[in-house]
């Protein structure tokens, strides 16, 4: 029987990077099924959030994100540019962001398709992996096709439904919030819901107990 998981996920996150490929290596070996279900990052939802947040908040992440990934040999380098536009000296939020938006719009329009989980890894690993310039040039394409999808057929959509496919990414958070978390990553398995990057051995652990197995 294949089981069947969600990832809420942000293109913005980059526990949520150190995730995405973890559990797509677990949907190739095991007889799983992931649903991406994409969320627009905190900064979207509550530009206030780096503002509120410890002094110390920053730097330690930035200490444990690049530690994550060199545990687990994942290529990690700070995004070029920023999905967000955010002045970080004073950590206010542009109004207007268009590379978050674009990117996120194509993850849930690759979500609808059920490729999501693949989009999301490919085009994290642009993001967060050290690629320059991984909003122009053709590399978000590159990503639409190893998801299988066509390329003009998301952009036209991204374009055409923007506002139809923010209301399913708001949904998204609702659906996550109504699982018992409100951040990302979040697995949710038979209701359950395992939040960040270092739950992927317990989620498996909880799935193994209602059979998983090897495909």
């Amino acid at each position: 029987m294949t089981l069947t998981a969600e990832l809420y996920f942000s293109f913005r996150s980059p526990y949520s990077y150190l995730s995405v490929g973890r559990y797509r290596a677990m949907t190739q070996q095991y007889d799983l099924n992931i649903a991406l279900r994409p969320v627009y990052p905190l900064a979207i939802r509550q530009p206030d959030f780096f503002e509120r947040n410890h002094p110390n908040w920053l730097g330690y992440t930035m200490r444990d994100m690049i530690r994550v990934a060199a545990f687990h040999g994942i290529p990690f380098g700070a995004p070029r540019p920023d999905p967000i536009i955010q002045d970080m000296t004073t950590r206010k939020i542009a109004e207007d962001q268009p590379y978050i938006r674009r990117v996120t719009r194509m993850g849930q329009a690759a979500a609808r398709r059920g490729a999501g989980l693949v989009f999301a890894a490919e085009a994290g690993r642009m993001i967060w992996g050290g690629q320059e310039g991984w909003h122009e040039g053709g590399h978000l394409d590159r990503a639409l096709e190893a998801a299988g999808l066509g390329v003009e057929e998301i952009i036209a959509e991204v374009q055409s439904e923007g506002e139809t496919l923010d209301a399913e990414i708001a949904a998204n958070q609702d659906a996550l919030e109504k699982a018992g978390h409100w951040g990302v990553p979040t697995l949710v398995f038979d209701g359950e819901p395992f939040f960040g990057q270092d739950r992927i051995e317990m989620a498996k652990w909880r799935m193994e107990q209602q059979g998983l197995t090897t495909r």
